[in-house]
């Protein structure tokens, strides 16, 4: 299911570093899309990774639908605990560890980025959103829906062969962008007409978040970001507070805070080094940042437990 691939620091390969899995379904299984359960997926893999549990990052979208027991799961090493009719969701580059799955059943559903079709991810951005929640909780409403149509999912999925491979991809495809668009409807999750107003608008935080995410370890302004997307600080203010009512250094500082967490806790840098990797002039700058943000230092961040979420 997955390609294991590692970087450090320096980029070069390490037993610090936090992997990194590529997508890599069963042979024959067509389009980056694969679908099973989480007991299937633990039966299969019962000594990988949470013997002993360890943390790894993923370049495709892990969504799980949880119908019986009660999953935790650590993301972005945040302990979450999804019970019966809520979802988890590990987007990519999510820091995730597993735990075992007790008595925990439902669907387990992974897909590429690339899978959905533009259109569509545009629609979903608030839901796929790297700053999404990482558990979601449908209207009540929804919820018997969402889990009938993950389960023809499945049901599509393992029917490989039953039709022609293109007509059966165009069914997997249409339940997901189906499920997706649903699980939007999360109260959760900002409504899509709201989020999505207006398509320049759109279209621009978009770009914001590429950038912030190409460059947030050495642009830390929000003038920089105007600057690259080719339009005023003030406008670019206004795009982030209609997407996510936050500003746009705040959106900046969560950017930089997430990373830090990751190298710290997952990847076990020294606070020097990640505030070095981080834009930083002065490690003490970044102990201040990081203690104001979190109550910790970063060197108690890093000793200590993965704090625990609903």
């Amino acid at each position: 299911m997955v390609d294991r691939r590692h970087s450090g620091p320096s980029g070069q390969a390490g037993p610090a570093a936090v992997p990194l899995y590529g997508f890599e379904p069963p042979v024959g299984t067509p389009y980056g899309l694969e679908v099973s359960t989480v007991e299937d997926f633990f039966a299969q893999h019962d000594d990988w990774p949470w013997n002993p549990p360890r943390p790894g990052r993923a370049t495709f979208h892990y969504l799980i639908a949880v119908t019986e027991g009660e999953l935790r799961h650590d993301v972005d090493h945040v302990t979450r605990t999804v019970g019966p009719g809520q979802w988890l969701w590990v987007r990519p580059g999510h820091a995730q560890c597993w735990h075992p799955p007790g008595a925990a059943r439902g669907t387990f559903i992974l897909f590429e980025p690339d899978v959905l079709r533009s259109d569509l991810a545009r629609l979903l951005a608030p839901l796929t959103a790297h700053e999404a929640p990482a558990v979601l909780s449908p209207h009540p409403d929804d919820i018997a829906w969402l889990q009938q149509t993950a389960l023809q999912l499945l049901d599509e999925h393992r029917a490989l062969g039953r039709r022609p491979l293109d007509a059966h991809h165009a069914l997997r495809r249409s339940l997901l962008e189906s499920l997706l668009l649903r699980l939007a409807n999360s109260p959760d999750i900002a409504p899509v007409a709201t989020a999505t107003a207006g398509t320049g608008r759109a279209d621009r935080f978009g770009r914001f978040l590429d950038a912030l995410e190409l460059h947030f370890r050495e642009l830390h302004q929000a003038a920089d970001y105007a600057e690259l997307l080719g339009c005023s600080v003030r406008t670019l203010s206004r795009t982030a507070r209609d997407a996510t009512g936050k500003g746009v250094r705040e959106l900046i500082d969560e950017r930089r805070l997430l990373e830090a967490r990751r190298l710290l806790r997952g990847a076990r840098w020294d606070a020097r080094t990640v505030a070095v990797h981080l834009g930083f002039t002065d490690p003490a700058n970044f102990g201040r940042f990081f203690r104001d943000r979190t109550g910790l230092t970063p060197a108690a961040f890093a000793a200590s437990e993965a704090p625990t979420h609903p």
